[in-house]
């Protein structure tokens, strides 16, 4: 069968990131058309260059292009509210669609933790760039631990952060702090996110805490250890800043917590440094190379299911 056809629709920051991954990388996906609301977009225009379909008229025009039939697989990188148009109107027409917005209409996806469960769902959510680097640490030690709760600190380039993502920072926090219980594991999850201004632009940094019990240091170390090399799977700028950190708490040295009381177990705490792979933006914003570089990898596992299916 040939390779599924795909669509990205949004052309900024991170649609233009998406597309040039696509093209550079090709694996089971041909992506045929790009679909923005500028006609003076830079994302359109390079899309051009390469012999790719466009329109700058959103879903409408996507609609009237010729290879609109033809299409597998669609790309949301647009924003929150405006998915949930796209994602009616594509679903109608038997389109899978990849989310790449904090809208969490479909089941949250993170490639390394619960990629192969929502392959049959026709809205895939990617929770946020945040959440693509911190929830595979928050699953690593629930994997090996009973976590009560985990909270993550993601900090971003001002730069690096565009419209888009400045119009979505309240459903960033929400959504983010959702996957961390629903697919992270953690019983009570918090998310916060930083623009830093600093100049030279920083790169992408993630703290990760987690309280939990059951298991030892050295369990949980290994458990994010072998969660660090999945992720390097597919983003190989995402590394450990320093060792895992631990605090034990117990009889002798109590953690109060408001509204649960004393906590027994251990503090973890970890440290993240995801730099970008310079597809299209610069290789300090990882926190949008996470995001375009795991939207490919659970796409390219549709095109394969979907291949599948009529090979069958």
């Amino acid at each position: 069968m040939e390779r599924v056809k795909a669509a990205i629709i949004g052309s900024g920051n991170i649609g233009t990131d998406l597309m040039m991954k696509m093209i550079k990388y090709p694996r089971n996906m041909e992506l045929v058309a790009v679909v923005g609301i500028d006609p003076a977009s830079e994302g359109l225009a390079m899309a051009r260059e390469h012999g790719i379909a466009t329109t700058h008229e959103g879903i409408e025009g996507l609609k009237q292009l010729p290879c609109y039939p033809d299409i597998g697989i669609a790309f949301d990188a647009t924003s929150a509210y405006a998915h949930k148009v796209h994602d009616e109107a594509l679903r109608a027409d038997g389109i899978q669609v990849v989310d790449l917005t904090p809208a969490a209409i479909g089941p949250f996806t993170v490639p390394p933790v619960n990629m192969h469960a929502n392959l049959d769902q026709p809205n895939v959510n990617m929770v946020t760039c945040g959440g693509q680097a911190t929830i595979p640490m928050v699953a690593a030690v629930s994997q090996v631990a009973t976590v009560h709760y985990a909270e993550i600190v993601a900090s971003v380039s001002s730069r690096s952060a565009g419209p888009g993502t400045r119009a979505n920072i309240d459903e960033f926090t929400r959504t983010t702090a959702n996957a961390i219980e629903k697919v992270g594991g953690a019983a009570k999850g918090k998310a916060i996110i930083i623009l830093n201004p600093a100049e030279p632009p920083m790169i992408m940094r993630d703290t990760v805490f987690t309280l939990s019990e059951g298991a030892d240091e050295e369990a949980i170390r290994a458990s994010v250890e072998a969660m660090v090399a999945k992720v390097q799977d597919y983003v190989p700028g995402y590394r450990l800043k320093q060792q895992v950190q631990f605090e034990r708490y117990g009889d002798n040295n109590k953690l109060h917590i408001p509204g649960r009381g004393d906590f027994t177990g251990v503090k973890t705490s970890i440290f993240l440094e995801v730099e970008g792979a310079g597809d299209y933006l610069p290789s300090y914003s990882g926190n949008l190379d996470i995001m375009t570089a795991a939207a490919k990898a659970t796409g390219e596992l549709l095109a394969e299911r979907r291949m599948a299916a009529a090979a069958a």
